[in-house]
């Protein structure tokens, strides 16, 4: 809990009619007084209530006034931290601060009274988020010293479609948060909650990953590899295709002779694929045929006529 006081707002409770006004350039200083009963917190800034500056004739007695030696001689923009000066958290307080050069000095401004029970801001806590698989594994820093075992209130949300939940959690060194989505982000705010206080400070968004997403690397070795195959699988199927077709082609080619040649088959049968599919043509081709024919009937001939002697 911290006190900032400008230089200004002293002036301004210099205004009352047994005011006295001060320069901008001066120092301030700061009394605390314990009133049994609560805490007092000096207002922090504009949104913070407006003081009671301390009516004529004056402050309370002295005596009932400890100096905070640590928050003396302030300049304008300085804060002073209230905190340990706050011991007893039942007990109510005020502070005054007074703003004074080498020859004027102000009214003492009275802030308003502070109960460190109820009037005390909870937070932020300290907040460790790490993942877990298809978990966050949360972990808190150890809470202030309360009276009453404060509650955690956990909010998260899931980064990619910013569906939320919120869940309440007595303290704990660590808290598993299961059933989440694993390889997805995830971002937690975590506040403290109190039956007597409700002044609370979230803290700032924490966000993980449940497990490690998946690497875009691997994504593109995988795509590559697939691709691969593919081609791979086409190439095979075209040479298989045009194996089968090169076959029939090389079969018609060794049962005939070559064009314009008087190669037997037996000869023909001998030459190389090559020179059958570079010779080869349509002219061929029927010569081919026609050979085939009247050798085919010269040798039935033949044997007929060999059956015919032996008979």
């Amino acid at each position: 809990m911290e006190h900032d006081e400008a230089v200004d707002d002293a002036s301004d409770s210099a205004a009352t009619p047994c005011g006295v006004c001060v320069p901008p350039r001066s120092f301030q200083s700061l009394h605390l007084l314990p009133q049994h009963g609560a805490h007092s917190q000096l207002p922090a800034g504009p949104r913070d209530p407006p003081r009671r500056p301390l009516h004529c004739p004056g402050p309370p007695p002295q005596s009932q006034w400890r100096l905070l030696a640590a928050c003396t001689q302030l300049t304008a923009g300085q804060k002073c931290n209230l905190t340990r000066a706050f011991k007893d958290r039942y007990e109510q307080y005020q502070a005054r601060i007074q703003a004074f050069t080498l020859s004027q000095t102000s009214n003492w401004t009275v802030s308003e009274k502070f109960l460190p029970l109820t009037d005390t801001v909870l937070g932020p806590p300290d907040v460790s988020l790490s993942g877990c698989g298809d978990c966050l594994l949360l972990r808190l820093g150890a809470p202030i010293a309360m009276e009453f075992s404060p509650t955690y209130r956990v909010h998260v949300q899931r980064t990619r479609d910013g569906v939320q939940f919120n869940l309440s959690l007595p303290y704990k060194e660590e808290t598993v948060i299961t059933y989440l989505q694993p390889g997805v982000e995830y971002c937690v705010t975590v506040s403290i909650w109190s039956v007597f206080n409700k002044n609370t400070v979230s803290s700032a968004p924490h966000c993980a990953f449940t497990s490690p997403p998946p690497s875009r690397i691997s994504y593109v070795v995988m795509l590559g590899l697939l691709a691969a195959v593919c081609a791979l699988g086409l190439l095979l199927i075209l040479l298989h295709f045009y194996g089968l077709q090169g076959f029939k082609v090389l079969r018609k080619c060794l049962s005939t002779t070559l064009c314009g040649g008087g190669v037997s088959i037996e000869q023909s049968a001998q030459m190389s694929a090559v020179q059958h599919l570079k010779e080869g043509s349509a002219d061929c081709l029927l010569t081919a045929q026609r050979l085939l024919r009247n050798t085919s009937d010269g040798e039935r001939k033949s044997m007929e006529r060999t059956v015919k002697s032996n008979v």
